[in-house]
């Protein structure tokens, strides 16, 4: 199964591949020095830890991923409310709302998620 928790440079970096894939891995180690100041080395190095996490592939040079940047957070998501709240979406949602704020526009839409889970 794919390893759905990564680090935060991990995450930017896999969200600058789904942003410009499919990309030559040489063209990825550039954006990497351009957008975190990551020498090659580093972008190849961290490119590596996510395809061998299964996120990614790298064939003949040219990146592109396995799972989509939609897939893995909602897994990533899962794994969080699994893990933190015991499987529990509403502990999970109990817990954010408890320290933000939801607007009257993001209770309509979670209202809206909710509603087209019962049909």
């Amino acid at each position: 199964m794919t390893d759905f928790k990564i680090g935060s440079a991990e995450a930017r970096f896999a969200d600058l591949i789904w942003a410009h894939e499919p990309i030559a891995s040489g063209q990825l180690a550039k954006l990497g020095a351009a957008e975190f100041s990551w020498k090659k080395t580093t972008s190849f190095t961290v490119l590596k830890r996510l395809c061998d996490r299964g996120l990614f592939q790298n064939e003949n040079g040219t990146v592109t991923s396995l799972v989509s940047r939609q897939e893995f957070y909602a897994r990533h998501g899962e794994q969080v409310v699994a893990g933190g709240f015991g499987g529990s979406l509403p502990a999970f949602v109990a817990a954010f709302g408890s320290r933000n704020k939801l607007s009257d526009a993001e209770i309509e839409e979670l209202e809206k998620i909710i509603e087209s889970m019962r049909e």
